[in-house]
């Protein structure tokens, strides 16, 4: 054998042996006891979870949704064709959706005639004239007197001559000819109708007059019962007929209406702390439960008997809400009972009750656990009021244990 095979020989002999050691500490690392598999298996010890005792206000609280409406709603509905015109169409729109708007002020024309809001918690229900007399035309007297057309003269209740004259000066200061009526009829100026003689539902009476007499007309006033409103919705649009709702206003205060559910009706009375949360702009108000209903309100289209029975809530802000909240849906949290005072308190999940029927806490400090015997008061917010049944056994700032977690093996 020569030289240079001998070496070969050895080189490829050296190799087998390195590649043999290699194989077998690679399987020395993979084989294991069944002892050594067990203790490498076992899980880690689980973590103790634990939170402070603290001292605070507890508050049970009722969370639900609510919408935020003014406190009366008006539809201005055409009632009828203006006397010596062939139909009853839009010809003027003076209303824009959202628009603040004034007694006195001018909405709509009718066939040229206008329809005006005025004040007054009662709605318009008969034409007005010389000789009529009642509620109707209090209110009628009162609203003209309010934006500067008083009419002293007459006797209270009464449609007189100073009405009369208060109606043509404000039909005059807004460029509109008063309409009349006569022994005949009423017109608009320049026409005649059948007078309307009040055998309405009010208390009023009415009398036939003679000559062309200023009169106002139940199709050209609508009373709402604040100074002021905002336009909602207007749909009428010149040159439409004049037919049924033209437009919608709102007035007076704003109020969330919400509802409850069965189960939480018990907790709510009024009189109860309520907040308002308006979401979407992250803007809150205070307010106090105005009413809840008796009975449960019937489902609205689209519910389900499944979502179960609901009892209307209202709720009154403590002070009037901005107007950036009509027609809002908000968040209201009430206050359906409060601890007043600071008490010692600690999450729901660290109180348990033994077999021994004991209530109690576990205290954990220095790796150490101890049971603590307390008496529970009242819940709120995730959190339970305790005492401890030896004085200072629990203290405010202690652990205590609310829970463990198990780790997961590396």
């Amino acid at each position: 054998m020569t030289l240079a095979l001998r070496r070969r020989t050895l080189l490829a002999v050296v190799l087998a042996c390195l590649l043999c050691t290699g194989a077998g500490a690679g399987a020395a690392t993979l084989l294991k006891s069944p002892a050594q598999a067990a203790a490498e298996t076992v899980a880690p010890p689980p973590d103790v979870l634990t939170a402070p005792v603290v001292r605070k206000v507890l508050a049970q609280s009722v969370v639900t949704r609510g919408k935020v409406t003014a406190s009366q709603h008006v539809e201005i509905t055409a009632t009828g064709t203006p006397a010596g015109v062939g139909r009853a169409v839009v010809t003027k729109v003076k209303a824009e959706p959202g628009a603040t708007l004034k007694a006195g002020q001018v909405l709509l024309e009718v066939s040229g005639r206008p329809v005006v809001l005025l004040q007054g918690a009662m709605p318009a229900y008969r034409d007005l004239m010389r000789g009529t007399s009642g509620e109707d035309v209090t209110q009628l007297r009162k609203a003209l007197a309010g934006i500067g057309y008083p009419s002293h003269g007459d006797a209270p209740g009464e449609f007189g001559a100073a009405t009369e004259q208060a109606v043509t000066r404000f039909y005059r200061a807004r460029g509109y000819a008063p309409p009349t009526s006569s022994g005949n009829g009423t017109g608009n100026g320049a026409g005649t109708a059948d007078k309307n003689t009040g055998t309405g539902t009010g208390t009023g009476t009415g009398t036939a007059g003679g000559g062309r007499l200023p009169m106002v007309p139940l199709s050209e006033v609508a009373y709402v019962d604040s100074p002021t409103a905002r336009a909602d919705t207007v749909t009428a649009q010149v040159g439409d007929d004049a037919n049924g709702a033209l437009l919608s206003v709102t007035s007076g205060a704003l109020v969330v209406n919400g509802s409850v559910a069965s189960y939480e009706k018990g907790l709510i009375r009024p009189g109860q702390s309520v907040e308002i949360l308006y979401e979407a702009t992250g803007a809150s108000a205070s307010g106090t439960v105005a009413s809840v209903s008796d009975r449960p309100a019937k489902a609205r289209d689209g519910e389900s008997a499944q979502s179960g029975e609901a009892y209307a809530l209202r709720v009154k802000s403590a002070k009037a809400l901005p107007e950036e909240f009509n027609g809002a849906d908000v968040r209201l949290t009430v206050v359906a009972a409060s601890s007043r005072d600071e008490v010692l308190a600690v999450p729901a999940s660290a109180v348990s009750a033994g077999a021994d029927g004991l209530t109690s806490v576990t205290v954990r400090s220095g790796g150490r656990e101890r049971r603590v015997a307390v008496r529970v008061g009242m819940t709120g917010d995730g959190f339970v009021q305790i005492t401890p049944q030896e004085p200072a056994a629990v203290a405010e700032g202690d652990q205590v244990v609310v829970g463990v977690q198990t780790r997961g093996r590396s």
